[in-house]
């Protein structure tokens, strides 16, 4: 008799691990769902924001792949990759040209070296 109530118990506790271990998964599943959806209306939102911004459907999917192009504007290109780490400018008679420097990998190099005349993208470098 006691030997039939520990094979019961036992049941019951196997069971209640397997119940506990099924509203584990359906909680995980339930903040995997949430995140999914937050990360589709954050695109969403900001596709519209910069469709918004730029009314150009071609501009809106180069900014949202982080592309760099020749002819983007500063403000295009903060938008794709974000603020630069460093700036260098330097004035000349009939332009203004400025460096800008990204992914910072020593004291004084950079991955990517973006150069803008006039507030316009002209060339990168990549390393």
């Amino acid at each position: 008799m006691l030997d039939k109530i520990s094979r019961n118990l036992e049941i019951l506790k196997i069971g209640r691990l397997k119940v506990i271990k099924m509203e584990l998964i359906i909680f995980l599943g339930l903040i995997l769902a949430v995140w999914i959806a937050a990360k589709v209306y954050s695109q969403k939102k900001r596709r519209e924001e910069l469709m918004s911004k730029y009314s150009d459907q071609k501009i809106v999917e180069q900014i949202i792949r982080r592309s760099i192009w020749q002819g983007q504007t500063k403000e295009q290109l903060i938008d794709s990759i974000g603020k630069p780490i460093g700036v260098d400018e330097r004035v000349y008679k009939s332009k203004k040209a400025e460096t800008w420097k990204y992914n910072q990998t020593g004291a004084k190099t950079f991955a990517l070296r973006i150069i803008i005349e006039d507030g316009v993208v002209v060339g990168w470098e990549k390393k």
